[in-house]
């Protein structure tokens, strides 16, 4: 999708997404209260209960996410190739860090993050980048740090609907679970995982811990893929 389609978007992006959600009942919030208590239960169990990592979340867009998230993160910073949402960004997030950039090299020096993160973004970037784009993500990430992706599944015939509905979807390929396993592999990533979520519509804390155990099962509307930097 080339840039100025984005920024199209900048000042609607939440109705946007709201319009093309809207069959399941769910709001926009739902989906992102159940991306913050995933994020939350992966940096306990990988950096510690009391641990506050350092964030770059790569395609932030208008920085939607960041509030949600704030309280699990010493800081965040976040990189968009949109010039409108990243201003957006600055305007609603001011206490977080956030660059425009070209969509090929992230503008951060080695090692410098404890964990990226991108959230339904890689389906936007073209097949025969998503090397570099994930190349780039470990590049900046410390050893023992984390590269995180959040994605829509393919195999969730609700999920595939909601990005039939939305425009600025249009251009999405779509990678699921095992895929993205393989090219986080690829990416010279160590103890690589995923775990699906999003199989209730509901943060009922009984139905939270049985969906905490029902991440191998391949039907959940979004999975998280996760690897360690050695």
């Amino acid at each position: 999708m080339p840039k100025h389609e984005f920024d199209a978007y900048h000042d609607k992006y939440v109705k946007t997404v709201e319009d093309s959600i809207g069959f399941s009942g769910l709001d926009h919030s739902f989906f992102q209260i159940s991306k913050t208590n995933k994020l939350a239960d992966l940096v306990a169990r990988h950096f510690g209960k009391d641990a506050r990592p350092r964030l770059l979340d790569v395609g932030c867009g208008i920085g939607a996410l960041h509030p949600y998230i704030a309280s699990l993160f010493s800081s965040i910073h976040g990189v968009d190739i949109s010039h409108s949402s990243i201003a957006e960004a600055k305007t609603a997030n001011s206490a977080h860090d956030y660059k425009v950039y070209d969509g090929q090299h992230l503008p951060f020096s080695d090692n410098t993050f404890d964990m990226t993160l991108a959230v339904c973004v890689m389906h936007h970037v073209p097949p025969s980048e998503w090397e570099n784009f994930l190349a780039e993500k470990a590049r900046v990430v410390r050893p023992g740090g984390l590269v995180c992706l959040i994605e829509h599944n393919p195999l969730n015939p609700a999920t595939r609907l909601s990005v039939a509905r939305c425009p600025f979807d249009k251009d999405a390929v779509l990678l699921g679970a095992r895929e993205m396993r393989r090219r986080l592999e690829a990416a010279q990533l160590a103890s690589v995982f995923s775990e699906h979520f999003v199989f209730f519509p509901t943060h009922r804390s009984p139905l939270r811990q049985i969906e905490r155990s029902l991440g191998w099962l391949p039907l959940g509307a979004q999975y998280l893929a996760v690897g360690e930097k050695a």
